[in-house]
């Protein structure tokens, strides 16, 4: 069996490629996931004339993504979020606060967010000031100040 296989992207992937490169892949993640959601195909003749046709409106779609990601960036950029939390007399959280818990909160103020995109290095333990960096789009990185206090 092959080490890599080699496909075309025909969708943006993100850590992988963008729609129109040509990548090597392990052969379950082309079978098991880029094949079947049609994220990719296989590298043929035809495989490739197809993605030249398409190369303009996937230029054209990732210009209005771009647009629409660096909007709502600046939206969310402005915004300060508070999370209350039960905390001890040192000001240390009885819990943790977690990235699904910040894009809740930003689905509270009118923002959806996957919370596989908010970016914490640890899940927050302490009362206080944070900055959370929200990946909003490969090319865009929003963050939102987020003020976890005393419940």
């Amino acid at each position: 069996m092959a080490a890599t296989t080699k496909l075309i992207l025909l969708e943006d992937v993100e850590d992988l490629g963008r729609a129109g490169d040509t990548v090597m892949v392990a052969p379950g993640h082309a079978r098991n996931y880029l094949l079947p959601k049609g994220l990719a195909a296989k590298v043929t003749p035809g495989a490739l004339r197809q993605i030249e046709a398409r190369r303009e409106r996937i230029e054209a779609k990732r210009k209005l993504d771009l647009e629409a990601a660096q909007a709502l960036a600046g939206k969310i950029s402005a915004m300060e979020l508070t999370i209350p939390m039960q905390a001890g007399d040192d000001d240390r959280l009885f819990g943790s606060v977690t990235a699904h818990m910040v894009a809740d909160e930003l689905g509270r103020q009118g923002v959806t967010v996957e919370s596989r995109r908010v970016r914490l290095e640890e899940p927050i333990k302490a009362l206080g000031e944070y900055a959370v960096e929200i990946r909003i789009h490969a090319e865009v990185i929003a963050t939102v100040k987020l003020w976890v206090v005393r419940a």
